[in-house]
C-alpha cells in the first residue's frame, strides 16, 4: 500500500498531539511536501546531516526526529553550520523533516513515561501541570435539545476531565428574545418578544479543540443564532505536562539509587548534589533540561529529581532536601525514538519504519 506523507501526519499528531508542544518550540513537518509519496520511514533522535545520508541510503524520504533540527529562524541557508548542512541535503534528496519534541515530553504516555517505566518508578504524576491550555463554553439550548446538543459536543472532544469523558453541567432558566426586520426566529415570531424555557449547558475542552466544538454547537444547535460564551480557565490539565513524579517498589540507598540509573540509562557519569544519608523513594524525573522544575520537585516532596543540563548553581537549590541528579540530555531522553518506532509501526503495518542506526549524542565521556 502507498501512502502520501501528508497522510501519516494525522498518525504522527496522535502520537504526539502539537497542540501539546511548548510555545518556544518548532514542532510538525519541518521540511518537505507533504503531496509527496512515502518510500520509508527513519527515525532518529536528532536530524543530523548523517541521519539525512542514512535515509538516503535506506530508502526512505520521510525522517521523524525528537529534537527539532529547525529551531530558531534562518536567515540564510548556505551550509555554514550542521543545521544548514542537514536542511540543505534534506532539500536536496526531497526528504520531508518531522519533528515531535515538547509534544511527545507533554503527553502522558510520553518521554517521562519512558522515562519513569526503565526506572521501575509507580504510579506517576505530572509534575509540571500544563497551564492555560483548558477552556470553558457556555451555551444556551431549548429543553428538548439539550441531550442532542451535548452529545455532539461530546463527540467533538468537549467533555474529557481527567480519567471521565462526558462531562457537563446543565441548569434550567428562562431565556428572552426579540428578533428585528431581519430574523428569522424558530421559535415566536418577528418583532415579538419571547421569553422561553432553556437549558444553560458548560463544558471544558483542551483550547486546540475550540474551532471543532464550535462547528459541532453550530450544526446541532436549532437557533438562527446561538448564544454561547468561551472562557480560559486557570485550571492546570493535570494529565498535560512536563516532568513526572511517582515511587519505587523499595526504598534504595542513595548511591544504590544512582548506580540503578547509571545501569539503566546508560548514563556515561551522574553528576549529583551532596548526599543527605536518606532513603530513595519518591521520584521525579523530567527529560532533558529541566533545571527550572527543581522548586516543582521539592515541592512535591521527591527524594531525588533526574533531569539534564543543570549548572553549577542549580545543584544549591536543592537546599539540601533532596538529591538533585544530572544523568545527561540524550541519556534522559534514550527510550524515545524506540517509542516512536512501535507506535508507527503498529499503526502503520507492512511499511517500513526504520530506526536510526547513528548515535547523535553530542556529549561523549573520558
Amino acid at each position: 500500500m502507498s501512502y502520501r506523507i501528508k497522510e501519516i501526519l494525522p498518525i504522527l499528531e496522535e502520537l504526539a498531539p502539537l497542540a501539546y508542544a511548548e510555545d518556544f518550540d518548532n514542532v510538525g513537518l519541518l521540511v518537505g511536501d507533504v503531496e509527496s509519496t512515502l518510500t520509508g520511514i527513519l527515525v532518529c533522535h536528532d536530524a543530523l546531516e548523517t541521519v539525512i545520508d542514512e535515509a538516503i541510503t535506506k530508502k526512505c524520504n520521510l525522517v521523524v526526529c525528537f529534537h527539532p533540527i529547525l529551531f530558531s529562524g534562518l536567515k540564510k541557508i548556505t551550509g555554514k553550520n550542521y543545521v544548514e548542512r542537514a536542511v540543505i541535503k534534506a532539500i536536496k534528496n526531497d526528504i520531508a523533516i518531522y519533528a515531535v519534541h515538547t509534544a511527545l515530553d507533554n503527553h502522558p504516555n510520553g518521554v517521562n513515561a519512558l522515562f519513569c517505566n526503565a526506572l521501575g518508578i509507580l504510579n506517576s504524576s505530572v509534575l509540571v501541570p500544563k497551564s492555560d491550555f483548558i477552556q470553558k463554553l457556555v451555551t444556551f439550548a431549548p429543553v428538548e435539545d439539550a441531550a442532542t446538543i451535548r452529545t455532539a459536543l461530546f463527540a467533538a472532544g468537549a467533555g474529557t476531565i481527567g480519567n471521565y469523558e462526558n462531562c457537563s453541567f446543565s441548569s434550567t432558566g428562562t431565556g428572552t428574545y426579540q428578533g428585528n426586520e431581519n430574523s428569522n426566529p424558530v421559535v415566536g415570531e418577528r418583532f415579538e418578544m419571547v421569553a422561553a424555557q432553556e437549558v444553560k449547558i458548560e463544558v471544558t475542552f483542551e483550547k486546540h479543540l475550540q474551532s471543532k466544538i464550535l462547528k459541532a454547537l453550530f450544526a446541532s444547535h436549532r437557533y438562527e443564532e446561538v448564544a454561547y460564551e468561551v472562557y480560559s480557565l486557570q485550571n492546570s490539565h493535570q494529565n498535560i505536562g512536563l516532568g513526572r513524579i511517582g515511587q519505587l517498589e523499595h526504598p534504595m540507598d542513595e548511591v544504590e539509587f544512582l548506580t540503578m540509573v547509571k545501569s539503566k540509562l546508560d548514563c556515561g557519569g551522574i553528576r549529583h548534589s551532596a548526599f543527605l544519608g536518606k532513603k530513595i523513594q519518591k521520584v521525579a524525573v523530567l527529560g532533558g533540561s529541566g533545571s527550572f522544575a527543581i522548586k516543582n520537585a521539592l515541592q512535591a516532596g521527591a527524594d531525588c529529581y533526574l533531569t539534564a543540563d543543570l549548572k553549577y548553581h542549580n545543584f544549591y537549590e536543592a537546599e539540601g532536601k533532596m538529591l538533585l541528579a544530572d544523568i545527561g540530555h540524550f541519556e534522559s531522553e534514550r527510550f524515545t525514538k524506540n517509542y516512536i518506532v512501535d507506535f508507527l509501526k503498529e499503526k502503520i503495518t507492512n511499511f517500513a519504519v526504520v530506526l536510526s542506526e547513528e548515535n547523535t549524542n553530542p556529549v561523549k565521556y573520558l
